[in-house]
């Protein structure tokens, strides 16, 4: 399988990381003596499962390594048209491709284990969509100050994953509805309503469980949609604002510490 990384954010001045990127890369935010996507690219070389990798956003200027085949896209300007370029390069590398992971660059926690796990997760049960959520009790474990946005279900509170998969046919279907959710993906009650009010309602009151969600809103987009429940919190741990990346960072430098020989 593909993994296509998005790396194409270059934080504004009006965003919480401008202080730390001053309008460079937010992919090349030094985290523990490397770039914060270097340790995701440590993590899809290390990965058994990971055949090419398709950076968007970067170029072969950028300095980063990675041990399997590594090709380059410009940004597309759009988190979709990324992922849609990216899908049209993996179909151009192998005409066979079937699915694609789509990982961001800024969960650095990520491993090749966890990689490998959520591929085998898709082999046991093939869909459109393989999106994964983290349940609030695994992520506050792990990284107890994290501050995430939750969604609020029946009996469980959960994150989303910044690494997921998607079938190829889904970069020609639906587009409009995947550009509208995308673009809330930061405000799970928005893109609630965005399947539905009736949803909605239901997600205030926290009388949808996940299973209900899901059939939600693979009914309403028409795919065959799988939540992927992930026993790991690092692959919801993204930096986005700068008490997250003070986390990482301290985090990666003590594993790498542990990690380093005597």
């Amino acid at each position: 399988m593909d993994a296509i990384v998005t790396a194409g954010g270059i934080p504004l001045p009006e965003d919480p990381l401008y202080s730390y990127t001053e309008g460079h890369s937010k992919a090349m935010l030094a985290i523990a003596g490397k770039p914060m996507i270097q340790w995701v690219l440590d993590a899809l070389s290390a990965s058994k499962s990971v055949d090419n990798v398709i950076i968007i956003g970067m170029t072969e200027n950028s300095g980063v390594t990675c041990s399997k085949p590594v090709h380059y896209l410009p940004s597309e300007g759009r988190m979709l048209a990324n992922i849609v370029a990216g899908v049209h390069k993996s179909l151009e590398l192998d005409s066979k491709t079937e699915y694609v992971l789509i990982v961001s660059s800024d969960i650095p926690a990520l491993s090749g284990e966890m990689v490998d796990w959520l591929v085998g997760e898709v082999d046991k049960d093939p869909g459109d969509i393989h999106y994964g959520v983290i349940p609030r009790a695994v992520m506050e474990k792990r990284f107890p100050d994290s501050r995430r946005t939750w969604t609020h279900l029946k009996g469980l509170d959960v994150c989303g994953a910044d690494i997921n998969v998607t079938h190829i046919r889904m970069a020609t279907e639906h587009l409009e509805t995947w550009e509208e959710l995308i673009g809330k993906r930061k405000s799970p009650l928005k893109q609630a309503a965005t399947i539905g009010l009736g949803t909605l309602l239901l997600l205030v009151l926290r009388r949808l469980t996940l299973d209900d969600l899901v059939r939600r809103v693979s009914k309403q987009i028409g795919i065959r949609g799988k939540a992927v429940v992930w026993p790991w919190a690092e692959a919801g741990m993204d930096v986005d604002k700068p008490h997250q990346l003070e986390i990482m960072r301290a985090d990666l430098a003590r594993l790498s510490t542990e990690s380093a020989p005597p």
